[in-house]
């Protein structure tokens, strides 16, 4: 079985006094707490959630 990659984000910004939107982007990203993290698989449409709350949400690089 072929291993799909995968991206870390982190959830850095809080979504208090957001547009409901970007809320619920975090949401579908599986993120709602300050300092949370999840593996994703990398896929062009989780890359347009990262894209849309890229100033709440950061990539954590790992090695």
């Amino acid at each position: 079985m072929a291993q799909s990659k995968t991206i870390t984000v982190e959830q850095i910004g809080s979504p208090i006094g957001r547009q409901p939107d970007q809320r619920a982007t975090l949401i579908g990203l599986g993120l709602n707490k300050m300092r949370r993290k999840r593996t994703l698989e990398d896929t062009p449409s989780v890359r347009g959630m990262i894209h849309k709350v890229r100033h709440l949400v950061r990539v954590v690089e790992e090695n």
